[in-house]
């Protein structure tokens, strides 16, 4: 008797334009809008009040003094100006300086405090403005939408179809027990861990397993939550508990993976861990020599470290800008600068290395009557009413021969073994050997079944063709090398990346494969997501950096825990390109290479900014030390170094 199933529930309408909260890693989420006309400035008020409060305190000030006449005034309007923007500037700092983080904006926070200490207002806007944009412009340039862990939970299957005598009822994932009988229609994606209850099963596993192609599971076979059925429905019976399931076990991979995962030293912190110090004794030095606080209140101020707050984020953003042209979405700061650090790049097999979807790889004639291309266009005639995931495969590669498909008649499906018809004018079955004898009505050892030896089907699917009654030919099917592999291999050693090697969940004779003809010496086969985690770990700990680059399920947690992970996102996952640090838009991974030059490219021209910019801050630091430089004067004569260190950071782009 047939199964009643209640179809699944729609999916929300997704809004065209969703207001997400975005903001830069480790800082405060802000709202990621799209302007208006009418509503931009209020927008921009809203979104960076500091830097907007700063310009219009330093402009008001200045109308007030050298229009108005009103010296007095203009001091009070810069005063209130400096108060009311420093001190969010101040707190922030002492609270980041609490949690252990020694950062470039020190000196800034110390010359906003003497600033206000000593009434040197102007100056102190000056600097509140350089701090707050330079914040601003790192809000700007690095957008996360929202953490890989929420989107794996919201990803997770939730609902399933359980079995009640001869009906089903939907019930949320989490409450399937061990031992309840699942239905797991076609197309749906397992909620729990569990075996194949009634009949064989059709699953793509690619993304838990690497295993390219569609696999076959017999009754009492295991199966794991996250594969998804793309043969006829079946049922399933539960092994273990949602929270207990594979699903649920990367979900935690993914969590121990980011917490484990140590931050990325910013370019422009690693400079400040020893010019913020220098700075500080300088200016100690130089209220030693001269007994005047304001001396030392201007070697603050032209050591304010603008080339680190400002410069930098100007060239990062360039930087981003210009790999989002080659397809590469960047979504965090410190990513494009680790990308240009790798001395070690790790690939996944399938999706990655490989297409990642099954293609005809050759026809094999096991007869005389028909050439290759007539058996590949009989085929596709009725592989064309076919949902079967390897029909697509045939259809393509017989459009490729320039010739027309026939239509087909009298089109019989068989849910996961093969598809029956007439095309032109011959009787024509396409699928499995089973099938094929069946419907022929001989053995398993007659002739024609057995010709083609385990070696050539290594790794394989195997669709064979009967044509009038007769086994007229094969088709093979294997997941292919991508092009231009090899030689994005060879680049990346050009590069400077030390070891190139690949991970994957698929056997041990694929993976030797597809290295071997990709040009990768080194592979590990036959990984779970955990071993993957593992190795990525032990590449990190040998080399200080580790770039992954994957695209399915089983990858999210290698992604997560490596210095930068890299997802295929055009075709993958969105597990995978949740957890990565940077997206590949493009179905296209020899663009690997591009963002690995962009990242040093940015980094060579941010180190030339900064080394300039903090060599200048040295020479006014001396200058001011000794009394020459006034607070004001150092102000403006750091907005100078800024101009050129910022233009210096604009070649990235």
């Amino acid at each position: 008797m047939a199964v009643p199933i209640m179809p699944p529930p729609r999916r929300p309408e997704r809004t065209r334009f969703p207001d997400v909260p975005v903001g830069p890693p480790g800082g405060p989420a802000v709202r990621s809008h799209r302007f208006g006309t009418g509503t931009s400035l209020w927008r921009l008020v809203r979104r960076f009040p500091l830097p907007v409060l700063a310009v219009a305190g330093l402009v008001a000030g200045s109308v007030v003094r050298y229009l108005v006449g009103s010296p007095v005034i203009a001091g009070d309007v810069w005063f209130a100006t400096l108060v009311v923007g420093g001190a969010p500037l101040v707190v922030q700092t002492v609270r980041r300086l609490l949690r252990g983080q020694f950062a470039s904006d020190v000196i800034a926070m110390l010359a906003i405090v003497g600033a206000v200490a000593l009434d040197q207002a102007f100056a102190g806007v000056v600097i509140v403005l350089m701090q707050s944009g330079g914040e601003a412009l790192d809000s700007y340039a690095f957008h996360r939408a929202s953490s890989s862990l929420e989107d794996l939970l919201r990803r997770a299957p939730h609902v399933a179809r359980r079995r009640r005598g001869e009906s089903v009822e939907e019930i949320p994932a989490e409450q399937v027990a061990v031992g309840d009988l699942l239905v797991i229609p076609t197309g749906d994606v397992l909620p729990v861990d569990g075996t194949v209850s009634d009949r064989e099963a059709l699953i793509d596993d690619a993304t838990i397993t690497g295993e390219p192609l569609p696999s076959r599971h017999g009754i009492g076979e295991v199966l794991l939550s996250g594969s998804i059925n793309v043969g006829p429905p079946f049922e399933l019976q539960a092994i273990r508990r949602s929270t207990e399931s594979q699903y649920a076990q990367i979900v935690e991979l993914v969590r121990s993976a980011q917490e484990r995962k140590p931050p990325i030293q910013r370019l422009a912190d690693r400079y400040a861990l020893w010019f913020t110090p220098l700075a500080l004794a300088v200016a100690l030095l130089g209220w030693f020599l001269t007994a005047d606080p304001d001396v030392a209140l201007a070697v603050l101020v032209v050591a304010t470290p603008c080339p680190l707050i400002i410069a930098t984020p100007v060239a990062v953003i360039g930087a981003v800008n210009r790999a989002a042209d080659r397809g590469l979405v960047v979504k965090s700061g410190g990513a494009i600068e680790e990308i240009g650090r790798s001395r070690v790049v790790i690939f996944d097999k399938t999706g990655t290395i490989t297409s990642g979807r099954p293609e005809v790889e050759r026809v094999i004639l096991l007869g005389k009557r028909f050439d290759v291309e007539q058996l590949l266009l009989l085929a596709a005639s009725l592989e064309q009413r076919s949902s079967h995931p390897l029909a697509g495969a045939i259809v393509r590669r017989a459009r490729s021969v320039n010739r027309p498909v026939p239509v087909a008649a009298e089109v019989e499906e068989i849910p996961g073994a093969g598809v029956g018809g007439i095309a032109d004018g011959h009787r024509v079955v396409v699928g499995q050997s089973s099938l094929v004898r069946a419907r022929l009505g001989i053995g398993a050892e007659s002739e024609g079944t057995g010709r083609i030896p385990p070696s050539e089907t290594r790794g394989r699917m195997l669709s064979y063709i009967a044509v009038d009654g007769e086994i007229a030919g094969a088709i093979l099917f294997a997941d292919r090398l991508r092009p231009g592999v090899p030689e994005m291999v060879s680049r990346l050693g050009e590069l400077g990346v030390e070891r190139v090697t690949m991970l994957t969940g698929d056997s041990r004779a694929n993976a030797e494969e597809i290295a071997q003809a990709a040009g990768i010496p080194e592979y590990h086969a036959e990984l779970s997501p955990q071993a993957k985690v593992a190795q990525v770990d032990l590449y990190r700990r040998q080399y200080g950096s580790a770039l992954m680059v994957g695209d399915g399920v089983n990858d999210a947690a290698a992604l997560a825990a490596a210095s930068v992970g890299i997802a295929m996102g055009a075709r993958g996952a969105g597990i995978s390109a949740e957890a990565a640090d940077v997206v590949l838009l493009v179905d296209d991974v020899t663009r690997v290479p591009e963002g690995i030059v962009l990242g040093q490219r940015m980094v060579r021209i941010a180190r030339q900014g900064i080394i300039f910019g903090l060599g200048a801050s040295f020479v006014l630091m001396a200058i001011a030390a000794s009394g020459h430089i006034l607070p004001a004067l150092g102000a403006v004569l750091q907005e100078v170094i800024d101009v050129a260190v910022i233009l210096n950071a604009l070649r990235v782009r």
